[in-house]
């Protein structure tokens, strides 16, 4: 867990100084349809010759998969890029989507209480914990540190004891709480994760990829009643989302996603120790290590996940950019996340200046 932390630290740290031009206007941008359109990089404007730098920092780290969209078309793009693999961390914001768009639609309000939802676990939660909200679960701050499935060991070893933090008070990345999360989508949507990731996320962003029965599967251990829900996705189809996020909750003139989740789950509602990034509603958040960030709140955030899945959303700029590794291969090591400092500062320096 320390050394997830450190990671994250290492990526918006790597940025301080980096400046970025002003998005374009609304008719440069495109959207992907059955597949994605491609723009070449010196035409867009983006630096070939640091692009390929990245491609080398790819190539060392052992990266699979590395895309560029700008605009809505991809600019640039490394390894395969159509193979779906596991993006771990990822799915969690992915569900804050699909729980978004629950609460857009008004069956599922933040601030109802585990205890009026009627979600408990194995041996019972306490009356304390009942009190923790879907607010608080999506911040991870619901002080629920019950035995969860999926769970690294760092979690394992580093979660606080029962009882030691009443809900609210306290920010501990609770794989807890972002599975029962899972449990109150179904509860809200009367879906499963998968059947929403399914048909309220791929089928209308016109994922190219994803097969719910080859990539979807549910984690569940003896010691608690709520499954991880886990997926894989290509890095293009993990772009499509986050390019949904980048425009404000729109898809091709059509608003899936309102703009106020948009603004609200990209906050940064707890710092996370040391203080330079922070979570939002199962966003990670940039804080002080980024220079533009002060200039409009939620321009920048991303989802992360072991073995260096990252999506990268820059709002303000309309660019999008996906890393991926296949962890199933083997006799290779994964990237950790400060390792991708490199390429994707090679990424952000070969943007266009203009």
């Amino acid at each position: 867990m320390r050394g997830r932390r450190r990671a994250l630290q290492a990526l918006a740290a790597l940025a301080g100084s980096i400046t970025w031009p002003m998005a374009a206007c609304a008719n440069d941008l495109a959207w992907p349809g059955a597949s994605w359109d491609s723009a070449a990089a010196p035409a867009s404007g983006w630096n070939t010759d640091r692009l390929r730098q990245a491609d080398g920092d790819a190539r060392q780290i052992g990266s699979d998969a590395v895309l560029v969209v700008h605009r809505g078309r991809v600019v640039h793009e490394y390894g395969d890029t159509s193979k779906a693999v596991n993006i771990y961390s990822g799915r969690k914001s992915v569900l804050s989507v699909l729980l978004g768009m629950q609460v857009d639609a008004g069956r599922l309000k933040l601030d109802s209480t585990l205890a009026e939802l009627s979600i408990d676990d194995k041996e019972g939660l306490s009356t304390t914990e009942k009190t923790a909200t879907v607010r608080q679960l999506l911040q991870s701050r619901s002080g629920v540190y019950h035995p969860a499935a999926y769970e690294t060991p760092a979690a394992k070893a580093e979660r606080p004891a029962r009882g030691s933090h009443a809900p609210g008070l306290h920010w501990y990345y609770n794989n807890w709480d972002f599975n029962a999360l899972g449990t109150v989508y179904r509860q809200a949507s009367g879906k499963t994760v998968f059947e929403g990731l399914l048909g309220d996320l791929a089928k209308l962003l016109l994922m190219q990829h994803f097969r719910a029965a080859e990539h979807t599967r549910w984690e569940l251990e003896r010691s608690s009643q709520h499954p991880a829900y886990v997926m894989q996705l290509s890095a293009r189809d993990f772009a499509r989302v986050g390019l949904l996020m980048a425009r404000g909750g729109l898809w091709q003139g059509q608003r899936l996603l309102s703009q106020a989740w948009v603004n609200e789950s990209t906050q940064p509602h707890s710092t996370v120790p040391p203080g330079g990034s922070g979570y939002g509603y199962l966003w990670w958040v940039p804080l002080r290590a980024f220079g533009f960030w002060t200039r409009a709140s939620g321009d920048v955030f991303f989802a992360s996940g072991n073995h260096g899945q990252l999506l990268w959303v820059d709002r303000a700029r309309d660019i999008v950019v996906v890393h991926g590794t296949d962890h199933t291969r083997w006799l290779r090591a994964s990237p950790a996340g400060g390792r991708l400092a490199p390429l994707l500062q090679h990424i952000f320096n070969a943007r266009p200046q203009a």
